[in-house]
C-alpha cells in the first residue's frame, strides 16, 4: 500500500501478461476480491485489511457503525475464506480503540500493515515447518494455488517446496491444473517454472492415477478455513484427492496460517460454501465448451473431513486435526 492507494497483482492476466493494478476506491477492492484480481485466503485478508483502512481514511468523521457497513459490504465478497474476516476484525477491532478520528485513521493504517506483516512472515515459518516433511527425491501433488501469489509473501502449500528446492532437495511437484478456473495450470505452474523447481500440469482426474502408480510420496494444499474439529474447506476437488491418497497410504497436509483456523466453527459442516457463475463452468477463457443448451452448478470449494488429514503446518508447528486446540492464539 502506498499512501492511500492499494497496489496488487491481476491474476487473472496471469501467466500471459504480468500487470500491477492500483485500487483507490472500496467498490474496487471489492471488485477486486471476488473477480478474482487478488485470490488466495492470506491474500484476500491483506486485501480486506488494507481496503477497511483505505475507506477509514477517506471518512471525514469516522464512527463504528460506518467501519461496520464496510467491513460487511467487504465480508460479502468472499464468505468462505476466514482471512478475510480475520484481517477485517484485526483492523475494526484495533482502530476502535481510539475515538480521535486522525487517531483512528493513523491506527487502522497501523494495524493494517501490522496484519499483513504479521501475514507473510507466518507463511515464511510454514515453509520452515513444512521443509522437515519433504525428502531428497520426493515428488509431491498440489491442487489450485497457494504460492506466494495466494498470499502477502511465501506461500502456504508452496512454501515448503520453495524451501525445500533451495536447500538442494531434488523434488518434483503434479500440480492439479485446477478447474474451472485452472488456478494451479495457470498460477502454481507459473510460480514453479520462476523459482525453477521441476513440476508438471496434470488433468484434475489423472491425479489419482499417479498416486495408485506409487509415483506421489506427499500432499501438500492450501486451504480457505479450518474448522475447530479439523475439516478443512479447499478449492473445489480437494476433497476428492485426500480421499484418494488415503487409500493409496499418502499423507495429506493441509498448509495454513492460524489466521485461517476458524475456532468458532466446530466442524465443516457450518462453513459457507461459495457458488459462483455457472460460466466459469460452461466457458473456458471465454470461449464456450458446454453445450448451448446445458447449465452449470459451480461450488468454488469443498470440505474434506479431518480424518483424511495427516497434519495441518502452521507457523507455530505441524498440528494433527484433532490437536488444533494446543494452539496459542
Amino acid at each position: 500500500m502506498d499512501g492511500n492507494t492499494i497496489h496488487t497483482i491481476e491474476q487473472n492476466k496471469l501467466p500471459e501478461e504480468f500487470e500491477i493494478i492500483s485500487i483507490d476506491s472500496l467498490e474496487g477492492v471489492a471488485n477486486s476480491i471476488s473477480t478474482m484480481i487478488i485470490r488466495g485466503a492470506p491474500a484476500i485478508g491483506a486485501m480486506g485489511a488494507f481496503g477497511l483502512a483505505q475507506a477509514i481514511q477517506k471518512m471525514d468523521n469516522p464512527t463504528a457503525e460506518d467501519i461496520q457497513k464496510v467491513y460487511d459490504f467487504l465480508y460479502e465478497t468472499r464468505p468462505t475464506a476466514y482471512d478475510l474476516q480475520h484481517g477485517l476484525d484485526f483492523v475494526m477491532t484495533k482502530t476502535l480503540t481510539e475515538t480521535d478520528p486522525s487517531s483512528m485513521k493513523q491506527l487502522a493504517m497501523e494495524s493494517a500493515q501490522a496484519y499483513v506483516d504479521a501475514s507473510a512472515e507466518a507463511c515464511r515459518k510454514i515453509g520452515e515447518y513444512g521443509n522437515s516433511l519433504i525428502k531428497n527425491g520426493d515428488s509431491l501433488l498440489t491442487h489450485c494455488n497457494a504460492g506466494a501469489l495466494a498470499t502477502v509473501d511465501y506461500g502456504t502449500a508452496l512454501a515448503p517446496m520453495r524451501i525445500a528446492h533451495e536447500n538442494g532437495k531434488n523434488i518434483f511437484v503434479y500440480v492439479d491444473e485446477t478447474r474451472p478456473r485452472l488456478q494451479g495450470a495457470k498460477l502454481t505452474a507459473f510460480e514453479l517454472h520462476e523459482e525453477g523447481i521441476p513440476h508438471a500440469v496434470i488433468a484434475d482426474n489423472a491425479a489419482g492415477y499417479f498416486m495408485a502408480r506409487g509415483d506421489v510420496d506427499l500432499v501438500i494444499t492450501g486451504t480457505d478455513r479450518v474448522a475447530a474439529n479439523g475439516d478443512v474447506a479447499n478449492k473445489i476437488g480437494t476433497y476428492e484427492k485426500a480421499v484418494v491418497a488415503h487409500e493409496n497410504g499418502i499423507p495429506v497436509y493441509i498448509a495454513a496460517p492460524i489466521s485461517t483456523i476458524d475456532f468458532t466453527c466446530p466442524t465443516g459442516n457450518y462453513i459457507p460454501i461459495e457458488e459462483r457463475d455457472q460460466n466459469e463452468v460452461l466457458d473456458i477463457n471465454g470461449l464456450r465448451v458446454a453445450s448451448k443448451g446445458s447449465q452449470a452448478l459451480n461450488p468454488a470449494f469443498d470440505v474434506t473431513p479431518a480424518k483424511y488429514i495427516t497434519g495441518i503446518i502452521t507457523e507455530q508447528g505441524i498440528f494433527k486435526p484433532g490437536e488444533l486446540d494446543k494452539i496459542n492464539r
